[in-house]
């Protein structure tokens, strides 16, 4: 059963918060980035590009091409062309296959009501399908688990 976790974020932005986690994420796999708009997936994209020039995060998008050799697969569509086992939704996308993936990481915009909104609907409906959930919320050190 897929594991779905939601990321609180209200101690900074999706941009600060992504690369940390997509590089826990992909030591255990590869991993797709759905964004909700193609604007959205460049701008991660260029984001992900410069972000720390002491660190690199092998992604790339439909711009880049070749979305089989890309470790992180940055998307506005439901696909997995990576095989990915890591789903990472980002500014609201949603994605009727949670279920064919391993993890499904939720970035949930704290400042943002409407994020919010939608995300207690999704926990809702989530929890209806049986998923195993679990609720992250940034502390003073870090993730930590709330809830699930």
């Amino acid at each position: 059963m897929t594991e779905v976790r939601f990321y609180h974020m209200e101690r900074s932005t999706l941009e600060s918060a992504l690369p940390a986690l997509l590089n826990k994420a992909v030591m255990q796999g590869n991993v797709i980035v759905q964004s909700s708009t193609p604007q959205n997936v460049e701008a991660l994209n260029t984001h992900l590009w410069a972000y720390n020039p002491d660190s690199f995060l092998p992604h790339g998008s439909e711009k880049d091409g070749n979305p089989e050799q890309q470790p992180i697969w940055l998307t506005d569509r439901q696909e997995n062309p990576n095989n990915a086992n890591i789903l990472t939704l980002t500014h609201g996308a949603t994605n009727e296959n949670i279920k064919d993936y391993k993890l499904c990481c939720e970035m949930l915009d704290g400042n943002d009501q409407n994020a919010v909104a939608a995300a207690r609907q999704k926990w809702t409906s989530y929890k209806d399908q049986g998923f195993d959930i679990t609720y992250w919320q940034q502390g003073q050190n870090g993730w930590e688990k709330k809830a699930g």
